[in-house]
């Protein structure tokens, strides 16, 4: 007899579902069956992997405060105003979702690099140059990880309670107030979610890094470039270093599934 709400798997469903969870996971158990356990300590505390780590650690942090910033106001105009071309410009907005990392990485070189569209005034005008520095390396985090924090913010916007805002507007409360002591509290865990899967998409990013910012060891090298550049020289350096963000990913992903994205209505 089965147990209430516990349905047996129909035979056409059982098969590719068995399929898939092998699919997925057999690479994941190799990376974990080929780990060299016993030197790992040794390894992970290598001075350059050491660098890189605390580099992923600082730019992974700073891209998601500066998508916090520029994000969520982002996701509040795509989730409150209307205007033509609104669904055009949300496109665009995602788009770094799907684009492939490298393409970015070279959109970003044709916008920001020392000759591009806005890269040329920031280096006359003010001296600024953001390819290959480490400024560089949290403006590519920052361009492929932000969707994720825009897309989670704007749909616990759009499923929140307008009414709440109305009400507090109609008791005098000025527009910024009502955003920051009604909207805020009501996407707080959405908000929070979105932050985290914004910083760890940053923790991971190689693509647009490597095309925009380079591969400069304690100056632009983050961990998948130095999991990179392990590979062709020290198999066993680039499994310990995999492993060290594939349990972060775990870590996240683990937490978000059982608590978060939950309360935050499971927008992704």
């Amino acid at each position: 007899m089965e147990s209430p709400g516990v349905r047996r798997t129909p035979a056409l469903l059982a098969t590719p579902a068995l399929i898939g969870f092998a699919f997925l996971l057999i690479p994941l158990l190799a990376l974990l069956i080929r780990a060299p356990w016993r030197g790992i300590g040794g390894l992970l505390a290598d001075h350059q992997v050491l660098t890189a780590l605390r580099l992923s650690l600082e730019c992974a942090t700073c891209a998601t405060a500066v998508s916090l910033v520029l994000g969520v106001p982002v996701a509040w105009v795509l989730a409150r105003v209307r205007f033509p071309g609104m669904a055009l410009l949300r496109a665009l907005v995602t788009l770094p979702l799907v684009l492939p990392p490298v393409v970015g990485g070279v959109a970003l070189l044709l916008a920001f690099g020392r000759n591009g569209v806005v890269g040329r005034l920031l280096d006359t005008w003010f001296g600024v140059t953001l390819p290959f520095t480490t400024a560089g390396v949290i403006v590519a985090e920052t361009f492929v990880a932000m969707p994720f924090l825009i897309v989670t913010v704007e749909g616990a916007l759009r499923s929140s309670d307008m009414g709440l805002e109305e009400a507090a507007a109609t008791l005098g409360a000025s527009r910024f107030t009502v955003f920051r002591r009604v909207t805020l509290p009501l996407i707080g865990p959405s908000l929070l979610a979105g932050s985290v899967l914004c910083w760890a998409r940053a923790l991971g990013e190689f693509g647009a890094t490597i095309t925009f910012a380079g591969n400069f060891p304690g100056t632009t090298q983050t961990m998948p470039l130095a999991v990179y550049n392990a590979l062709e020289t020290d198999p066993e350096a680039a499994i310990a270093l995999s492993l060290v963000l594939l349990a972060v990913a775990v870590i996240i992903l683990a937490a978000l599934r059982d608590r978060w994205l939950r309360r935050g209505g499971g927008t992704l």
